[in-house]
């Protein structure tokens, strides 16, 4: 019994929040107007400080250059394998990228933050590097290409630094490799300047669950293309998983914190952003059904680590 109830203490939380997002749209609590009004906040505001925050007490050495190299890879991989799997699934021009990308920002950081806590966010920060910089250049180019939008580097840069999400890695980054982040901490306002990021940052994890319990939702007819595609999901990035674990542990030490935050970002579904940036016309509802359906894996993940966490 003492070893089920730390488990609750992190399972129970996030099962309440997505409860109560689904309540929010089966009472009409919270109206489509009032749930991209969230959105806002979360992608504007709250975000991008949390991104902020984790990449500014990223310690930047050897593990962040590994986490780098090993994710970006592991993206490209993916990907590719999008493409080769895509004939399973009716031709669907858009299902390689439900099989390549972490939904790290909307859910990863909040779902690690449950599992380690807040402080230990630069471990997911450290895995997540890759696959931001992928999905901003790599990724985004060839999803607005694969819709018929026509793309160039200065488009795709342009976008990139528009983006308040990017903004605040970006930002992150600067302040943690020059230092500046253990400056302002150790300074007579560094108090001051933390609880100002912890007011900012605490209402986004709930926020974020509240969302994803609001869209969750599965049509019959298209039960058999999403199982599909999940399960390809699951099993391309176990693959890659165990890979990226044995050549990042080959070569450092094991540390419990960071085979969590790869487990986790590797559960992950794909980015969230894919209605946002292409015009995905009928594959709209395939999409963001495929997404729902990943979270609840992806949440199912989550029980499992925060067992794996107390032993």
């Amino acid at each position: 019994m003492r070893q089920i109830i730390p488990v609750l203490e992190m399972v129970l939380p996030v099962i309440v929040m997505l409860f109560l997002g689904y309540l929010c749209r089966a009472k009409n609590l919270v109206t489509k107007e009032g749930l991209a009004g969230i959105k806002s906040v979360i992608s504007n505001i709250t975000l991008p400080v949390v991104l902020f925050k984790a990449f500014y007490t990223t310690d930047y050495s050897l593990r962040s250059v590994l986490g780098f190299v090993i994710i970006f890879t592991s993206c490209v991989l993916a990907l590719l394998a999008g493409y080769a799997l895509n004939r399973f699934v009716a031709q669907s021009k858009l299902m390689p990228y439900l099989l390549s990308g972490f939904e790290v920002g909307m859910l990863g950081y909040a779902l690690y933050g449950l599992l380690a806590g807040t402080d230990k966010l630069s471990y997911m920060a450290s895995v997540d590097l890759g696959q931001v910089l992928f999905v901003y250049t790599v990724y985004l180019t060839l999803l607005k290409n694969a819709t018929g939008q026509k793309t160039d580097v200065k488009g795709i840069l342009l976008s990139m630094i528009k983006n308040p999400a990017f903004q605040g890695v970006a930002i992150g980054i600067i302040v943690g490799i020059t230092g500046l982040g253990g400056f302002i901490s150790a300074s007579p306002v560094g108090g001051i300047f933390s609880e100002i990021i912890e007011m900012i940052t605490l209402p986004t994890a709930g926020m974020i669950l509240i969302i994803v319990g609001y869209e969750l939702s599965m049509r019959r007819d298209l039960v058999g293309p999403v199982v599909k595609t999940i399960a390809f999901r699951v099993a391309v990035m176990a693959v890659l998983l165990c890979i990226s674990a044995f050549i990042m542990f080959s070569i450092l030490p094991f540390d419990k914190n960071l085979f969590m935050a790869m487990v986790l970002l590797f559960s992950l579904p794909a980015p969230f952003i894919i209605p946002l940036y292409a015009d995905v016309e009928s594959e709209g509802v395939y999409i963001s059904t495929t997404l729902s359906m990943n979270t609840l894996v992806t949440i199912f993940i989550f029980i499992l680590l925060s067992v794996y966490t107390l032993s």
